[in-house]
């Protein structure tokens, strides 16, 4: 059926999910399952012996988010960094060198992969990007030059905040092969209800990156006009330094937002203590929003490094709440 649409929120919708054959269930069963029977020594059933290697539900996965992301072929992991290390040790050789920016694990990252992807491939380099805040609605690095995209599905893609996933999309099928071995063999494959989580998550991934993104760019300029706001880092913003790009590239904005207070790290920790709609947590992409204090927080380890992000900082998932209701939350907890 999707071979006949291309539009974005029929293919998240319909790619992978086939009716079920036995039952008509319009969505993907549950194969809670470890082990199949096997018509005789070496005749599998659809190719399955045992769900490390591969299971009915995370296949359903792993075909839609190929199809999302416009690739060859889709592999579905227990978390991000597990998809990250089946790529690291598919890619890389003792002696290989790796360049990554200083924000490895930010926004600006997927704001600038397509500049990046003229330089890796005049070099003859791998180009990865971690397209886990804008999420394939909003760009598909891919068709911009990248070989491998890498997801956290416990963020945007799950977008409920109750599944822990990690994605690889390539569109070269020895590559491919090359990283299915590894994630065969190292193990930490999605788990069937996982998998399930993630595609019913899916579904509605478009409506909700639409919902967060108004929601952020309203956010965003109230926080310019704030007088206790001293920096407001957006990219839907003219004044963001990635603005050009993500105009260019990108469906519309996303939903993270980070800002910078006057009183310093005190002051954006009281931020972070006074707000009540927005929950503080360090995770980011569900429906409800959450703010942190990152040099407190998720950054604490790059404190003294040149990963370390300033003290007066404040981030900001936004959610798909009312976006009056966020406003005047923030309004108060910057007091």
């Amino acid at each position: 059926m999707t071979d006949r649409y291309n539009n974005f929120e029929t293919v998240a919708i319909h790619a992978g999910n086939t009716a079920d054959p036995l039952t008509g269930a319009v969505v993907p069963p549950i194969y809670q399952v470890s082990t199949y029977k096997q018509d005789g020594v070496g005749g599998l059933r659809g190719g399955y012996e045992y769900s490390r290697s591969a299971n009915p539900t995370r296949t359903a996965l792993e075909e839609n988010l190929a199809a999302l992301e416009g690739g060859r072929r889709g592999l579905a992991f227990a978390s991000g960094l597990a998809a990250e290390d089946c790529l690291l040790r598919t890619l890389l050789a003792p002696g290989d060198h790796v360049v990554i920016p200083d924000d490895a694990y930010g926004g600006t990252f997927r704001l600038f992969a397509a500049a990046v992807a003229s330089v890796a491939q005049e070099a003859g380099a791998r180009l990865v990007v971690d397209n886990t805040f804008a999420s394939p609605y909003l760009q598909q690095p891919l068709a911009l030059g990248a070989d491998v995209v890498v997801h956290s599905m416990t963020k945007y893609m799950g977008g409920h905040s109750d599944v822990v996933g990690g994605a690889l999309v390539v569109s070269d099928e020895t590559l491919a092969e090359e990283l299915a071995y590894h994630q065969n063999a190292m193990g930490a494959v999605a788990g069937p209800f996982d998998a399930w989580l993630v595609l019913r998550g899916i579904k509605t991934l478009a409506v909700r990156m639409d919902r967060h993104s108004e929601n952020a760019a309203r956010v965003a300029e109230m926080l310019t006009r704030h007088p206790k706001v001293t920096r407001v880092l957006y990219p839907g913003l003219p004044e963001h330094p990635g603005h050009e790009i993500a105009a260019k590239q990108m469906r519309s904005f996303g939903g993270m937002v980070s800002f910078q207070v006057t009183g310093g790290e005190e002051a954006a920790v009281a931020v972070c203590d006074r707000a009540k709609l927005f929950t503080l947590g360090e995770s980011l992409g569900g429906v409800e929003s959450l703010l942190e204090h990152p040099g407190r927080m998720t950054h604490a380890s790059a404190a003294g490094s040149p990963l370390e992000v300033p003290a007066d900082l404040v981030r900001l998932s936004v959610g798909i709440e009312n976006a009056d209701d966020l406003l005047d939350d923030l309004r108060q907890a910057l007091g």
